[in-house]
């Protein structure tokens, strides 16, 4: 079994037990684990919320499967839903895709075939869609973390110098000699006081996450109790070729996370001039779509070149490694974790002795798994 689908959870919602063991049979075979089967939708909404994919038949005894879509889509966690069924009217399949099946398919001879295929593309777009959610709160932490660097110049820059001329008018008062026992506590209190503002400031000063605790109900502030993490060492540039809008923002957010500096070119000339500059470590190329199509978008690598080349290509990936590419990535882009894949020199290694990019399972992270840290250079960030 395949590591990505051992931990998919699926759930059968059909009400003739025949057709309901053919189908588990048929996951099974595909790689999942042994599905729940259940043939009622009173059965189906009590199973749903700890499903990840449920193949959904039309026809059930106490309601339909459009009515039960409604109620999927309102769990915590929403599983994806394939509308299985026996009806082959096109206006079903139109109302089940409006209503937000991720999928439709009919109970003929091609089902065997089909239910496979179908359940590999909407898994992995459920995984696109979790990781890309991933991605797009690392994003949020990252823009609120550089706000928190900015205050961080502010308060140094107006609160350091009054506070060391602080420190310095108070130093000159203690040491005149002359002060009350009650003068002397009130000014030692004063310089404690200034103390735990030179300490809060240097804690900011050193502030590498956002996180929060509550001040007053409803009310938070950033928590300075929290050790900071270290940054991250650069791994280099990255450099993409990408003309597909979401995919490249998706692979953009898991580059910059893993340690990259994505910069994104817009054709074959520009990509051939960048990958030529030293730091550039990784170079990602989206293929052509079709029969006939370049499978490195009219990118050619050179022979002597310093960098791992990674093709995004929908098919088997062979007219790429052909081309030079080290390796391939499937499209619908899968960000699960994988096993090494095999090289266009064979094996798991690209010949330089980097094996391929594993997307990690505790966060998606793309990158050369000893790829050293790089220079990051200066240009046209992808935001």
């Amino acid at each position: 079994m395949r590591r990505e689908l051992a931990k998919i959870r699926v759930l059968i919602v059909e009400d003739d037990p025949a057709t309901g063991r053919l189908l588990a049979g048929m996951v099974e075979e595909a790689g999942y684990p042994p599905p729940v089967v259940v043939e009622t939708g009173s059965a189906a909404l009590l199973a749903a919320g700890s499903a990840d994919l449920i193949l959904l038949d039309q026809a059930l005894p106490d309601t339909t499967g459009l009515e039960l879509l409604t109620a999927f889509r309102a769990l915590p966690d929403p599983p994806s839903v394939i509308l299985v069924t026996a009806n082959p009217d096109a206006s079903l399949a139109a109302q089940a895709l409006r209503a937000g099946v991720d999928d439709y398919l009919v109970k003929d001879d091609a089902l065997a075939r089909l239910l496979p295929e179908v359940m590999e593309r909407v898994r992995r777009l459920r995984a696109l869609s979790a990781a890309l959610a991933a991605a797009e709160r690392d994003l949020v932490h990252a823009e609120r973390r550089a706000a928190i660097g900015q205050l961080n110049v502010t308060l140094h820059h107006t609160i350091n110098n009054p506070l060391m001329a602080a420190f310095a008018e108070l130093e000159l008062v203690l040491g005149t000699g002359g002060l009350t026992p009650e003068q002397q506590r009130g000014l030692t209190a004063v310089r404690d006081a200034l103390l735990r503002v030179r300490d809060i400031l240097a804690r900011v000063g050193t502030l590498r996450h956002d996180h929060t605790t509550e001040y007053l109900e409803g009310v938070e502030m950033i928590d300075l109790s929290r050790r900071t993490r270290q940054t991250p060492v650069m791994q280099g540039e990255a450099v993409l070729l990408i003309a597909d809008e979401d995919l490249a923002r998706v692979v953009t957010m898991l580059l910059r996370h893993a340690g990259f500096a994505p910069y994104r070119v817009t054709d074959p000339r520009e990509l051939h001039a960048r990958a030529g500059l030293v730091g550039v470590s990784l170079v990602v190329v989206q293929g052509g779509y079709g029969i006939g199509t370049d499978p490195l978008a009219g990118f050619r690598p050179a022979a002597d070149r310093h960098y791992t080349l990674v093709a995004l290509s929908t098919d088997d990936g062979a007219p790429a490694r052909a081309l030079g590419a080290d390796h391939v990535v499937p499209l619908p882009f899968d960000p699960a974790p994988s096993p090494a894949r095999s090289s266009r020199r064979g094996g798991t290694s690209d010949g330089r002795g980097r094996p391929w990019p594993a997307l990690l399972s505790a966060a998606p992270l793309l990158r050369p798994a000893d790829a050293g840290p790089g220079e990051r250079r200066e240009g046209r960030e992808v935001p």
